[in-house]
């Protein structure tokens, strides 16, 4: 990427800080618990809640954004993840930390709006796909390293000691972004009607339909990663964390191969998805209770898993390609809205059915989003003004790649 590799590194470290931030606490719950003196179930609200917000308030923060310098926005955001994590840090009271994890929450969406957008404006069409995929890695670096290390300070030192942490991590993408990011403006400042206005159209919203089913796959089963260690595979906890953090390394290695795959076969690899997840999640059902082939199971649901965030943004992004930063925010929150069905579909299967089944859940969520991906095809590519609609499929990956390029470079953003 050149000179603005060192730029889109640093938003996949604003990334990295924003995901240590958000799942962080899923790690230190029952410390939080424990040192402000709340019932568990309460504590469950510091969870709960940023998701919510992220879910409700992302596209209306990212459309009151749109204006704004990106520098600015992107700084902003981060300077109030940094300072969310300091008053995590120094508070003793559990109403001000619960206002605290509602304040960022609303910056959440924005900023992965914004850097996904800049990370593809910032380097030429036909690596926009790798750009975006480096930014996500700081998602799966949150997971693989930020959520352990947080878990693992505020149980070796202190509770304090895990939120200074993730202050730090906001701190240094902040320095980052200042010193390193152009001063980018908004090159167009659309209307709020213009923008709001791609959800009328039936490609975007299956396009969102299929986000939606496809976190909803991702969770319904993942959500309950460590109940299906400890139920089916009968692992301790001590094992359960060590194939945790492994799920995490296997995230960043899969995430670069899809990016890769994205660039070559983009609408293949959309469409080959979940039907790799439904494979996958066949194989945690089989091998479940044996755990020397469910390490291997574990490995490979991690590959797998680690696409769902790049192929689903990349799918959407093409309906949203006039507004970018409006269809990333609409992806954040879709997503989230997945987050949320998944898991409580999978809680409904756990409580019903029993954890053994929970794949299954999973994979009947895979299939529906095939069907919305399959529905979305049908439609073909969204035609540009008097030129006609043209067939999705392609004899050849150069053409199909070309193709997909050529429905969504009509942007400043490729992929935003």
């Amino acid at each position: 990427m050149g000179k603005t590799g060192p730029v889109v590194l640093t938003l996949s470290l604003g990334v990295f800080g924003i995901i240590t931030t958000e799942m962080g606490v899923v790690g230190v719950l029952p410390r939080v618990s424990e040192e402000l003196g709340v019932p568990p179930s309460t504590a469950g609200w510091l969870v709960g809640v940023f998701a919510l917000v992220v879910a409700v308030a992302g596209p209306f923060a990212t459309l009151l954004a749109s204006g704004i310098r990106r520098r600015t926005v992107l700084a902003t955001a981060l300077a109030v993840f940094a300072a969310s994590n300091a008053v995590y840090a120094l508070t003793d009271r559990f109403s001000v930390m619960l206002v605290f994890r509602i304040v960022p929450a609303v910056f959440h969406p924005v900023f992965f709006a914004v850097a996904l957008t800049a990370a593809a404006r910032l380097v030429p069409p036909e690596k926009a796909t790798r750009a975006a995929t480096t930014v996500f890695a700081g998602v799966t670096l949150g997971f693989a390293f930020g959520v352990p290390i947080t878990s693992y300070l505020a149980e070796h030192l202190s509770l304090a000691a895990a939120f200074w942490f993730g202050a730090g991590a906001n701190l240094l993408a902040l320095i980052g972004i200042l010193a390193l990011f152009p001063a980018m403006p908004a090159e167009r400042r659309l209307s709020y009607g213009s923008q709001l206005g791609i959800l009328r159209r039936p490609r975007v919203r299956l396009a969102l339909v299929a986000v939606v089913l496809v976190f909803a796959a991702m969770f319904s089963v993942y959500g309950y990663f460590a109940e299906y260690l400890e139920r089916v595979t009968h692992l301790g906890g001590s094992t359960i964390g060590a194939l945790l953090m492994a799920f995490g390394i296997v995230m960043v290695l899969g995430n670069l191969v899809f990016g890769r795959l994205l660039e070559r076969h983009p609408v293949r690899t959309v469409t080959a998805f979940p039907v790799l997840y439904v494979l996958v999640y066949a194989l945690v059902r089989v091998v479940g209770p044996w755990p020397a082939p469910m390490v291997l199971g574990v490995l490979l649901w991690g590959a797998v898993h680690s696409g769902g965030l790049v192929v689903s943004q990349t799918w959407l992004a093409r309906d949203a390609r006039d507004a970018p930063e409006f269809g990333n925010s609409l992806f954040i929150s879709f997503s989230n809205l997945g987050i949320t069905l998944g898991t409580a579909v999978g809680g409904l299967v756990v409580a019903t059915a029993g954890t053994r089944q929970l794949p299954w859940a999973g994979a009947a969520f895979a299939l529906a989003a095939l069907a919305a991906v399959l529905l979305r095809r049908r439609l073909g590519p969204e035609p540009e003004p008097g030129a006609e609609s043209e067939p999705e499929q392609a004899s050849g990956s150069e053409s199909e790649s070309a193709r997909f390029y050529r429905t969504v470079d009509q942007s400043p953003s490729v992929l935003g």
